[in-house]
């Protein structure tokens, strides 16, 4: 069934009830797939949960630095939230209908989150180059006043950004097929299925892809250009390695996040992608970088590892008096 609207202007727009995400294309055993993403959203849930839980309950995290630490994981949750549930859902259960008003949901909360967790990379990396580079104003300049203006700057662009994204598509028609070539309501794939003007939406999709992607790792690689000039003017070769180290986990994660969804969004620009491809590529980007953030960067940080012991000890202790006190309540 389709409906029509009448604006002002007499002006029909025409938009369909629903649209049918068409995922992959007859991908012989998609399931174990499935069962794979839902094993990534586990080990996500519990490596970002239990980093929330360190910082909050440790007063010893209660820095600046850790309240980006703690966005980050923040958002690497709720990023892969609003993909692998609703992923596995549609297609393991064959439920690829989604109504209108559910797509631009899944649009705005995907992209804004995938926003987030590239803006919090931003923030930690202006962390690091203010540690190596101005190490006696560090805690100046980096203050939790300053970072949680950074975050909430964030959050308030990435909102903004998102919500005109969504908004351009909701001035289109849809008169023709709205059979999505994607595994969720993409930006792109939808508003290419528009049969009214839709330039609007491709200049904002390559501001945002600007914005959210390019300008970022630009000034991550700025930053880390004045790390490594900072690093040559120290002459104790143990200093130097030391503060390498610091850096060595971040810069990890901004490559398993900018690189493939970069490579991704430049082959499909250049070149033809399969659409199986291009949706695992895609999926796996976005999915795979949340679950290894814990891993790769807070588990091996000594703060956040002595804080998780200090934490078991006082569980240990509390848990160990609970029990005298019912034996002795008991006797």
């Amino acid at each position: 069934m389709t409906n029509l609207n009448m604006n002002s202007d007499n002006v029909t727009f025409i938009f369909h009830p629903t649209f049918y995400i068409n995922g992959f294309y007859n991908m012989p055993h998609a399931n174990y797939y499935y069962i794979f993403l839902c094993f990534v959203y586990a080990v996500t849930i519990l490596g970002n949960s239990l980093i929330m839980g360190t910082i909050y309950l440790a007063r010893a995290l209660h820095t600046a630095k850790y309240i980006a630490v703690f966005n980050l994981a923040l958002s690497d949750l709720c990023g892969s939230s609003a993909i692998i549930p609703n992923y596995v859902d549609m297609f393991l259960f064959d439920r690829q209908y989604i109504p209108y008003k559910n797509c631009l949901s899944s649009m705005f909360f995907v992209f804004f989150f995938m926003a987030m967790q590239s803006f919090n990379l931003l923030a930690l990396a202006f962390d690091r180059v203010i540690a190596i580079c101005f190490p006696l104003r560090y805690h100046a300049i980096v203050t939790k006043t300053t970072m949680t203006l950074i975050v909430g700057f964030m959050w308030l662009f990435s909102l903004t950004i998102n919500s005109i994204l969504v908004a351009l598509i909701t001035r289109l028609s849809f008169c023709r097929s709205t059979k999505v070539d994607s595994y969720f309501c993409d930006h792109g794939p939808v508003h290419r299925l528009a049969c009214s003007d839709n330039s609007l939406n491709y200049i904002w999709s390559y501001v945002c892809i600007a914005v959210v992607l390019c300008i970022p790792l630009i000034l991550i690689v700025i930053s880390y250009g004045c790390i490594g000039f900072a690093l040559l003017k120290i002459s104790h070769g143990g200093e130097r390695i030391k503060a390498m180290k610091t850096c060595t986990s971040h810069l990890i994660l901004v490559a398993i996040f900018y690189l493939p969804i970069t490579s991704t969004y430049i082959t499909a620009l250049t070149t033809y992608i399969h659409p199986n491809t291009r949706i695992i590529n895609s999926v796996l980007t976005q999915t795979i970088p949340p679950m290894l953030n814990p891993i790769l960067y807070t588990l091996k940080t000594e703060e956040v590892l002595q804080s998780i012991k200090v934490l078991y000890k006082q569980i240990k202790l509390k848990s160990i008096k609970e029990t005298s006190v019912k034996s002795i309540v008991k006797n």
